[in-house]
Order: C-alpha cells, then structure tokens, then sequence
C-alpha cells in the first residue's frame, strides 16, 4: 500500500553567512535553480529562496536566506537570522582573508539560538590549483566553532553542492 504524502511540508528558515564575494549568491543559484551564474550582483541586504526536499520521509520545504557579505549589512542581519534552524558558513578556499572575520558571521548566526547547527562550506573548489587554505587550517575553524560538518564545494560544477545542503537538512530534522 502507497503511503499518500498530502501532508504540509516542514518550513525550515536556512541562512547563508560568509564575506561578500565568497559565492553565498551563486551557491543558491546553483542549488534552486541548477545553474551556475557567471556574472551575480551585489546581494543588497537579504533575499531568500525555497526548495523543497525530502528527508527521512519528511517534507521539507527550505528558506534559505541570503545575506548580503558587505559589511554595512551586518547590522541588520542578526534581526534577519531570528528563527533559523540552520546555517551554512562560506569561505572562500582561495582567499584567506575570507575567514578573517568568521568570527562576526558566527555571532550573527547563534546570537538568538546558540546552538544554531551551522555548516563550514570552503567554496569556489573548481579554482583548486589557486586552493590557499587547506583542510587542517580550516578544521581548525570547524573545532574552534562547533560547525557540525565541514564540506569544499563548487557551484561552478555542483560538485557537493546538492550535499552540503542534504547533510544540513539531515541533522535539522534528525530531532522533529
């Protein structure tokens, strides 16, 4: 017998968080849509996308806010972050200075749920001949900030782009 699956699907709230320019916008481009966008705009504040998705039989429906990186948004951004479930952190794995202030990012995704489980995402992992932090510099960040997963992706080629976002609706659903 077919289970019949009209149920609502759980909303979940997702944010992005990492520098401007650390590919937050192209990443959602990729994951939404399954396109890679060469050329992406300023993302000016917030904007957010749906996906829906199923895990572990439950319907999912993902809001995956995107933060503006610059750093006259940031302000505004912890009012933003208010009810997410979960965060993914980009980095950019040819530019070092793209960790320098992880620090604000993660205190922008926890300051209203600390225990808010965020990915660590090392991005643009198609330019790895330019790759500048290796993994043991970035674990370091991972331990140093209880980021549940650690995770090189490219939204160029999708290469585990579609998994980091399944790994983070795995564990927001492992407790519903």
């Amino acid at each position: 017998m077919l289970k019949r699956q009209d149920s609502k699907p759980i909303l979940l709230k997702v944010i992005t968080a990492g520098d401007g320019g650390v590919g937050k916008t192209t990443l959602l481009h990729r994951y939404i849509e399954g396109i890679f966008l060469v050329d992406t705009r300023l993302t000016i504040g917030v904007e957010f996308f749906l996906k829906e998705l199923s895990i572990d039989d439950k319907k999912i429906l993902l809001q995956v806010w995107d933060f503006g990186g610059q750093e006259h948004f940031r302000p505004l951004l912890t009012n933003y972050a208010t009810g997410a479930r979960g965060a993914l952190m980009l980095f950019d794995l040819t530019r070092p200075s793209s960790l320098m202030r992880i620090d604000q990012w993660v205190n922008i995704c926890r300051q209203n749920n600390p225990g808010i489980p965020i990915i660590f995402l090392g991005t643009k992992l198609d330019l790895i001949d330019f790759e500048s932090i290796n993994d043991g510099f970035a674990l370091k960040y991972m331990e140093k900030y209880d980021f549940f997963n650690y995770l090189k992706i490219s939204s160029k080629t999708g290469e585990n782009v579609n998994l980091a976002f399944e790994l983070l609706a795995k564990e927001l659903v492992k407790d519903l």
